[in-house]
């Protein structure tokens, strides 16, 4: 069992920074790959980031050149540092974690309960 906490949302002017935080709990978070999604008003959940075991990155393009996801395994936490930020970036952002072999809505995932971020423009 893994629990994810998110935390670093908030409003931001266009062209602000905002660093979000994924504490996880329970177990290690270089076990799992991580990814960062967020849910935008009428539009599809979508994989903003991830980082794999290996520590291997992966951005959607929206977000290359802006945003950049890291881990800290001392503090069990994966970060997501988002600069530039554009009001089309205002979502829901939530962390999930998943197995190598496992898909992100599988049994074996697991996901944080969000957090909101609003960029004014």
């Amino acid at each position: 069992q893994v629990n994810l906490v998110e935390s670093g949302g908030g409003l931001v002017q266009a062209g602000g920074s905002l660093r979000l935080s994924c504490a996880a709990s329970g177990r290690t978070v270089s076990s799992f790959v991580v990814g960062w999604f967020r849910l935008a008003p009428g539009k599809e959940r979508e994989v903003v980031a991830s980082i794999g075991r290996r520590g291997g990155t992966y951005y959607t393009n929206t977000v290359k050149g802006r945003f950049t996801i890291s881990r800290d395994d001392a503090k069990n936490t994966v970060y997501l540092q988002m600069n530039s930020l554009k009001p089309e970036d205002t979502a829901i952002y939530y962390c999930a974690a998943k197995p190598d072999s496992g898909t992100w809505y599988g049994g074996n995932a697991y996901w944080g309960q969000g957090t909101q971020v609003t960029v004014s423009s």
